[in-house]
């Protein structure tokens, strides 16, 4: 059947139907379903197709299978990142990745078990701080919403801390990055209890999606409908983060905090 035929039966543009054939955006389920319709699919390839697509919008990678005979997860993340035109990332518990220093990672990498053997750490770690190249591309846009807790999580001793601060006071500098740290103080106009990134692709013709990485695996999460409850958080967690000036004087008070602590021997 010609695409064009295709595409008007299921109600859709020509370019949507190469879209879906090509990979590069998902079809929504009725349109699963007038598909299957217009080619007079089996009962059978049907129902399949539809459980398939139902699947696909929030796919589900356990980390032991993930990382099972695999490559290092960061480096299918570095990827999705160069294929992007814009990164949103919100994170209320840790330094995000993309911002974390080389000894800041390989704590946090360390952390991470099953999914990190002790003999794959070193190779992670210098993978995820590969992955922060991108920040230098000014055809790209990174938008940062860090909390005020995620700030006072300390994997390491002071200096650590230290360091980590200022990285992230450096690359606030950078013309096409965003860093909204959420203080304590502020006032709670949503409550979003674990982070996410949000993944806006170059490709002009395809959609955007959402990363969640959890305890026990890493979701992507596809459906249109989906990806805007995310997109509705963003402007919330905006409105209640500090920018600029005032971004850097609470990285100020927070670094002032970890120097009147304690050094720590043998860390």
């Amino acid at each position: 059947m010609p695409g064009r035929q295709l595409a008007e039966q299921i109600g859709v543009s020509q370019s949507k139907i190469s879209r879906i054939e090509s990979g590069a955006t998902l079809p929504t389920i009725p349109e699963v379903t007038g598909w299957t319709a217009a080619v007079s699919a089996s009962e059978d390839v049907a129902s399949r197709a539809v459980a398939l697509a139902e699947a696909a919008y929030t796919e589900v990678h356990p980390w032991d299978v993930a990382m099972r005979g695999h490559g290092h997860l960061q480096d299918d993340i570095q990827q999705i990142e160069a294929r992007s035109r814009a990164v949103l990332v919100y994170e209320p518990t840790l330094v995000p990745g993309l911002l974390q220093t080389a000894e800041y990672a390989r704590r946090v990498v360390a952390m991470f078990e099953p999914a990190y053997a002790e003999p794959d750490i070193p190779g992670v770690t210098a993978s995820r701080v590969d992955r922060q190249a991108a920040l230098f591309d000014p055809a790209r846009e990174f938008g940062f919403l860090i909390t005020e807790a995620a700030l006072r999580w300390r994997p390491g001793p002071p200096s650590l801390m230290l360091a980590q601060l200022d990285r992230i006071a450096s690359v606030a500098t950078l013309g096409n990055v965003v860093i909204g740290v959420v203080p304590q103080s502020a006032r709670a106009l949503t409550h979003v209890p674990h982070g996410f990134v949000v993944i806006e692709p170059a490709d002009p013709g395809a959609d955007a999606f959402v990363l969640v990485e959890t305890v026990h695996a890493n979701l992507t999460v596809s459906d249109a409908g989906q990806v805007a409850l995310y997109r509705a958080q963003w402007p919330l967690l905006e409105q209640m983060a500090v920018y600029g000036p005032d971004a850097r004087d609470l990285l100020s008070g927070i670094a002032a905090d970890v120097r009147a602590q304690p050094a720590e021997d043998g860390l």
